[in-house]
C-alpha cells in the first residue's frame, strides 16, 4: 500500500468517530411528515435525513482533516482553517478586479502563473489584519511552495465558480503584501470526481482556472497530490473499512424508527 498502516489508522479512527457522534446526536428535523413516512417509510425518511447531515459534514470537516492527515504523514506542513493575514492595497484591488472581469468577459488568456507575477509587482506592503476572504480551507507547504486550497462542492454552478476566483486571486495579494517573494499557489479542490469514469468537465470552468498548471484539483488528482504519491485507491479502502465497521451501528439506528407511528 502507499498508505502506510499508521497513517490509515488514523484516518479510519476519524471517520468512525464522526459517525458514530453523528449517530449519537442525530434527531429527525421533524416529528411529523405524514405524507413522506407513509410514502417512503420513516426510518428510510430518517436514513436520508441523516445522509443529508453527513454530506454537510463531508464539506466542513472530513475532507480538510483527511487532507492534513495525508500532508502531515509525508512530512509536510498542513493547517485546515488557516487564517492567511494581509491587506490588499486600492490599486492591486482594482488590478485583481480588471483579471476577473477579463476572464469571464473571455478577453484574456488565463495564465495562472502571469496572474501571480501581475499582482507580486503590484501588492504594496501592507498590514497584518484579516479580510473577509482570509479563511483557507486547507494549507499546505511542499518545500518553498505555499498552496491555499478552497475545498468546494463537486457541481459548482457558473456563479459560484467565479466567485471561488476572485477568492484565490486574493488570496494571492493577501499572502504577498507580507512576503512579495512567497511562492504562493492558491487552488481549487474538488474531492470527488461525480462523472467518473468520464473526466471532469464543467463548462463553468472554461476560461476562468488555470487547468494545465493544477489551479483546479479533482478527485485523485487532489488527494495525490496533498499526499505526495499515487495513494486515491487506498483512501477508498480506508473508507471502506470504516464503512464496514460501521454498518451494523448504521442499521441499529434507522431501526429504531420503523417502530414509531
Amino acid at each position: 500500500m502507499a498508505l502506510n498502516r499508521k497513517t490509515c489508522e488514523e484516518i479510519r479512527k476519524l471517520l468512525i468517530n464522526i459517525v458514530r457522534t453523528k449517530l449519537r446526536d442525530y434527531k429527525p428535523e421533524t416529528n411529523h411528515m405524514p405524507f413522506h413516512f407513509r410514502l417512503l417509510g420513516r426510518d428510510r425518511y430518517a436514513m436520508f435525513s441523516f445522509i443529508q447531515s453527513m454530506n454537510t459534514t463531508f464539506g466542513i470537516s472530513i475532507w480538510e482533516q483527511v487532507a492534513v492527515i495525508l500532508a502531515k504523514s509525508v512530512g509536510f506542513q498542513a493547517e485546515r482553517q488557516y487564517d492567511l493575514l494581509g491587506s490588499i492595497d486600492s490599486e492591486t484591488e482594482k488590478l485583481i478586479r480588471n483579471i476577473h472581469y477579463d476572464l469571464r468577459a473571455g478577453t484574456r488568456q488565463v495564465d495562472k502563473l502571469e496572474e501571480i507575477e501581475l499582482i507580486r509587482k503590484s501588492i504594496m506592503g501592507g498590514a497584518l489584519e484579516k479580510d473577509p476572504d482570509s479563511r483557507v480551507d486547507l494549507f499546505v507547504k511542499i518545500g518553498d511552495e505555499e498552496n491555499y486550497f478552497d475545498i468546494t462542492s463537486a457541481k459548482p454552478n457558473m456563479k459560484e465558480f467565479s466567485a471561488l476566483k476572485l477568492k484565490l486571486l486574493r488570496w494571492t495579494a493577501l499572502r504577498l503584501s507580507q512576503d512579495k517573494n512567497a511562492q504562493v499557489f492558491t487552488r481549487l479542490a474538488i474531492p470527488y470526481n461525480p462523472y467518473h469514469p468520464q473526466p471532469y468537465q464543467r463548462w463553468t470552468l472554461k476560461g476562468l482556472y488555470d487547468l494545465d498548471r493544477g489551479e483546479v484539483l479533482v478527485g485523485e488528482e487532489f488527494w495525490n497530490f496533498v499526499a505526495n504519491d499515487n495513494i486515491y485507491d487506498d483512501l477508498l479502502d480506508v473508507f471502506q473499512e470504516a464503512g464496514n465497521e460501521l454498518r451494523e451501528e448504521i442499521d441499529r439506528k434507522f431501526a429504531q424508527f420503523r417502530k414509531r407511528k
